[in-house]
């Protein structure tokens, strides 16, 4: 639970998102925990890239749309209490190598990603994203869901 996290050992806190529902609940949490400890909020959104070699490199998301999710996920953070929250926009391959890659160069303490809506047998399974990120986080991992 956020209440038994230690206000002294969390310094920075990344919050992945893609403007979903499941990374509000991820953005919710990573707010509290920030409230909670004081620690900095960085919300990023992995602007998937594709194409390259001999095609044109393509983001997933025009600018617009990729600042638009970002800017409203950072005013729900400061809605729900975080008072120190920065925002990134991060273009890469993979999402979870963003993630950990952006984390480790910024000396994250800890990351919070949601993972996406599951039904039946794959309830029992994370998001890959999520699960690639858990796996290779050099940090404490909060998957919320």
């Amino acid at each position: 639970m956020v209440e038994d996290i230690e206000s002294s050992s969390m310094k920075d806190i990344l919050v992945a998102t893609d403007g979903t529902d499941h990374s509000n609940v991820a953005i919710a949490f990573a707010s509290e925990m920030a409230k909670m400890t004081g620690a900095n909020l960085t919300v990023a959104l992995v602007n998937v890239a594709r194409g390259g070699l001999r095609a044109p490199l393509l983001s997933s998301l025009d600018d617009a749309e990729a600042t638009r999710i970002v800017d409203e996920a950072a005013a729900k953070a400061r809605k729900a209490g975080a008072t120190k929250v920065a925002q990134g926009i991060l273009l890469n391959r993979e999402a979870a190598a963003a993630i950990v890659r952006y984390a480790e160069g910024k000396g994250v303490d800890y990351i919070v990603t949601g993972t996406g809506d599951k039904h039946g047998v794959s309830r029992l399974m994370l998001g890959s994203v999520a699960a690639d990120v858990a796996s290779r986080a050099h940090c404490g991992v909060t998957i919320a869901c």
